[in-house]
């Protein structure tokens, strides 16, 4: 499936700003199941530097310094990315999740070895609390890719989804004793359930093509970011799954990055020199073409 997408972001300050310093995550990750053909990133106004790179995880970064006085600053990335729907894959095939844990232990090779790091607490996700929630879902000898469908199951049913009740810094224990939150929560949720019993998972960043109700136009900007997780799996590699949704990704997910968390593959961060207080508006705009 083939998309075109767009996602602007605009700050408005409520005084001048001298000096504005930003780290981009916002280019698509090219990998085996996404091609990305174009992307092009502008900004207002327009950066004295530019820079690209990838980070430690492999993602596209783009840092950019501006130095004109601004009350607004307005990025826009826009992207045509051609998804390809993840294989088919029996749960049950897989291993039991306590042979994967035994192995992060000592790893053999370089793949287990890379999970590995994807095991442990990171700045958005510590796993107090959680090893009890999970629990029901890691019985003896059970699939691992089973419990991790489990596990999204019950964050589907037993949570609500519901803005304004957690931010970008709300810990694990409080999503639980909320039992709400949103996609990005959701996800950090999953992942902290998988490390504390010594799995590895990662947060995947990234938009989902929302269909609209029957009978109903789609509405431009309605799509927005979105976050799901991945379980690492000998044989099948990372495996995605989404627990907004109860599903396994297929070829509506658009991936932008992955890390540890959030903090790795938030969409902007930086600094600024004045500005006083801020407003910020997303719009993210996703068309099969």
């Amino acid at each position: 499936m083939r998309y075109q997408v767009s996602h602007t972001t605009r700050f408005r300050y409520e005084q001048p700003v001298a000096t504005s310093y930003q780290l981009l995550h916002l280019t698509p990750r090219s990998f085996d199941k996404q091609q990305v053909l174009s992307s092009k990133l502008s900004v207002e106004p327009i950066p004295v530097s530019l820079q690209q790179r990838t980070d430690y995880f492999g993602n596209a970064v783009t840092d950019i310094v501006i130095q004109e006085r601004h009350e607004e600053l307005i990025i826009t990335n826009q992207a045509q990315v051609d998804v390809n729907a993840d294989q088919e894959i029996l749960l049950d095939l897989s291993p039991p999740w306590e042979s994967i844990a035994e192995s992060m232990h000592i790893p053999l090779d370089n793949d287990t070895r890379d999970a590995s790091k994807f095991c442990f607490p990171s700045p958005r996700i510590s796993l107090e609390a959680v090893p009890d929630f999970a629990r029901v879902s890691f019985t003896q000898g059970k699939p691992l890719l089973r419990a991790a469908m489990e596990i999204t199951k019950r964050i589907f049913e037993e949570f609500e989804y519901q803005g304004g009740v957690t931010d970008v810094y709300t810990p694990v224990p409080h999503i639980l004793g909320a039992r709400a939150g949103v996609c990005q929560d959701f996800a950090h949720l999953a992942i902290a359930c998988l490390r504390s019993w010594g799995l590895p998972a990662r947060y995947v960043s990234g938009y989902l093509l929302t269909q609209p109700a029957d009978g109903q136009p789609r509405l431009t900007g309605a799509d927005a970011s979105h976050a799901w997780f991945s379980v690492w799996c000998p044989e099948f590699g990372w495996v995605d799954f989404d627990p907004t949704n109860n599903l396994r990704p297929q070829n509506e997910h658009i991936t932008i990055g992955w890390g540890r968390d959030y903090s790795d593959v938030s969409p902007t961060r930086g600094f600024i020199r004045g500005g006083g207080a801020q407003e910020l508006h997303v719009a993210v705009d996703v068309r099969p073409t």
